[in-house]
């Protein structure tokens, strides 16, 4: 089995549950935060658990953050705190580098030094209860990149009995149809004959720029 060294630097909620989902997934986790209690909260899931600065490039170096695939940058109240340990990790060799930020203006900051990708889990968790409270025929969404989704939702009323090629997906809702489930439980079928006419309950799996699909979702204007 393949395992990754990941380095989780910072330990509140949002750093515990990467490193403790990372241990879940037998992967190799080095855990650092300035708060004892924080550090003893995963000390005995991760690979490695240490006290210290993360802003402190002799202390980085000293548990072996150059060993790392991946660093997580988890704490994201503190701009300098941040940029310092992402500087750090570049320096040292860290080929990927992921950080999160509390705000565009720290997003914009910890791309230009270098981080490869940064999160705002604040901003992701808003979006994704905003859409959970407006879904009218969406039932799951699995987010590719920037606005490209996977999304599968159950058929509006006024397709039942169409076909694919009627209904002009592509056209109308830059949906690229990839399978077929019928019910909430079964299989999802790739194999597509875009004349058969659809039944009531089936749903569709699409790829497709989630923005667009969402807002005729929301305001049902699916027809």
């Amino acid at each position: 089995m393949s395992k990754k060294i990941i380095g989780v630097l910072g330990l509140g909620i949002f750093g515990k549950t990467v490193a403790e989902e990372l241990c879940t997934f037998e992967q190799e986790v080095i855990a650092l935060d300035y708060r004892e209690e924080n550090v003893e909260a995963v000390a005995n899931t991760v690979t490695r658990a240490a006290i210290g600065d993360i802003t402190n490039y002799d202390f980085l170096q000293s548990v072996g953050i150059e060993h790392c695939d991946t660093v997580v940058i988890a704490t994201g109240n503190s701009l300098e705190a941040s940029v310092l340990a992402v500087m750090h990790c570049k320096k040292l060799g860290v080929p990927n580098i992921i950080a999160k930020a509390k705000s565009g203006l720290f997003e914009d900051v910890l791309y230009n030094i270098g981080a490869n990708r940064v999160i705002m889990p604040e901003r992701a968790s808003g979006k994704s209860l905003a859409s959970h409270i407006l879904r009218r025929n969406i039932s799951n969404i699995i987010h590719v990149e920037d606005d490209i989704s996977i999304i599968e939702f159950k058929i509006p009323q006024k397709w039942i009995g169409k076909n694919l090629i009627e209904l002009g997906l592509r056209h109308k809702y830059e949906l690229n149809v990839v399978g077929l489930r019928m019910g909430n439980m079964t299989t999802l079928t790739t194999d597509l004959n875009p004349q058969n006419p659809l039944p009531a309950d089936i749903q569709i799996s699409a790829v497709t720029n989630s923005r667009t699909f969402e807002k005729f979702d929301y305001l049902g204007f699916l027809d």
